[in-house]
């Protein structure tokens, strides 16, 4: 009987339930929180949610300064002027509201702070030499899992690509994963985010650093994503959709923060950064291209993802394994409304070579399971076109 490979595990203490975002006050209290930094945009600012926030902490005594100069896709800029406030306001504790971009901003400029340097110092594996301030995490959307990963991506805006930072120093203290937070969120994003997570949940079970903690919970996430996305897509204002699709997102964060992920999330991470565009999008265009090409050398894992998704494998060859899931991926995307090519938003053949540049250099690539050139790369941009 084979051993399991050694592997470390890391998660940060997690509330969830209805209701878990009104347990800041207590959480930040705990901290010895006297001033914290909300970070927080727009959109979610207007849905109200900033509100409640707000009142739990001026409730146990405790201000707050909110920074909400940031963007969908968060970039170096914003998270040094959201550095600079902190250090400015001389707070001691951040709070993150919002989705994923929310998130990564608000553990960036934690670390930022800390280490008193350029965020871009962090690129890759392990590269935080200081942990950021205490930091609550309370997501709005259902699939980055930001909440409770030792993943931080933000865009290099002179090269425009997005760089990855992985280290337990950006885990979360506390996640406060609260539904009710999530019904404000569009359909599009509804769709966009619970893509997010379902890719999440499949690299994961595919990732050359998998094991049965991680398996676990990756394939509870692709059953769950895929049994409700069409539901909350459909009927945004379903409770129990809307806690289903956040609970598959929560699994798949505990899955592919341990596991990592793999050459769908470091193709998307090179073209959302080109062009700006949503996350989930990106891994929508490309997830079903990099699953025709992985699949020979992990096909009883595919198979096993195709039967979460519900569909029957049993006896199907890898090659006829990879056009099932391609062909249902592809169904669920045009019933969510997601373009299907590239050449939708704007990407042109000649931006290819600049695109597969930065995608071979991601941490992504490394636990991709079928070792993957430039060139590979190059032609799986081509075949989503």
């Amino acid at each position: 009987m084979a051993l399991y490979p050694m592997r470390k595990f890391v998660a940060p203490e997690f509330i969830f339930g209805v209701g878990a975002r009104h347990r800041v006050g207590f959480y930040a209290r705990n901290m010895r929180a006297r001033k914290v930094l909300i970070v927080s945009d727009a959109g979610v600012i207007a849905a109200g949610w900033l509100k409640d926030i707000e009142e739990s902490l001026a409730r146990v005594g405790i201000d707050s300064v909110l920074f909400k100069e940031l963007t969908p896709n968060p970039k170096d800029v914003e998270v040094m002027a959201g550095a600079a406030l902190y250090a400015r306001e001389q707070c001691d504790v951040i709070v993150a509201l919002g989705g994923g971009s929310v998130m990564d901003c608000a553990k960036a400029i934690g670390i930022v702070f800390a280490n008193q340097c350029e965020v871009s110092a962090f690129e890759g594996a392990d590269q935080v030499e200081i942990p950021g301030p205490p930091l609550i995490c309370i997501p709005t959307t259902a699939g980055t899992a930001a909440e409770i990963s030792q993943f931080c991506i933000i865009v290099n805006s002179p090269q425009r690509y997005k760089m990855a930072i992985v280290s337990k120093s950006v885990v979360p203290d506390i996640a406060l994963v609260d539904p009710e937070t999530t019904l404000t969120l569009s359909p599009h994003l509804t769709a966009c985010t619970g893509i997010d997570a379902l890719t999440h949940a499949i690299e994961a079970y595919v990732s050359t650093a998998s094991s049965p903690v991680v398996d676990v919970h990756a394939l509870a996430a692709i059953r769950l994503v895929r049994e409700n996305i069409e539901q909350a897509f459909a009927e945004p204002a379903d409770l129990a959709a809307r806690e289903q699709m956040l609970l598959g997102s929560l699994q798949a964060g505990l899955a592919f923060s341990n596991a990592s992920l793999g050459a769908v999330h470091a193709m998307a991470h090179s073209l959302g950064g080109f062009l700006d565009l949503p996350h989930g999008a990106c891994n929508a265009l490309l997830l079903d291209h990099v699953i025709r090409f992985n699949i020979e050398e992990a096909s009883e894992r595919y198979r096993q993802i195709g039967q979460m998704m519900g569909l029957d494998l049993q006896g199907a060859s890898p090659k006829r394994c990879a056009e099932a899931i391609s062909r249902d991926l592809g169904h669920l995307r045009q019933r969510l409304g997601i373009p299907d090519r590239m050449a939708h938003y704007g990407v042109n053949r000649a931006d290819i070579p600049e695109l597969a540049r930065h995608a071979a250099q991601d941490a992504c690539l490394v636990t991709n399971p079928r070792h993957m050139t430039t060139e590979e790369i190059r032609v799986i941009y081509g075949e989503a076109m």
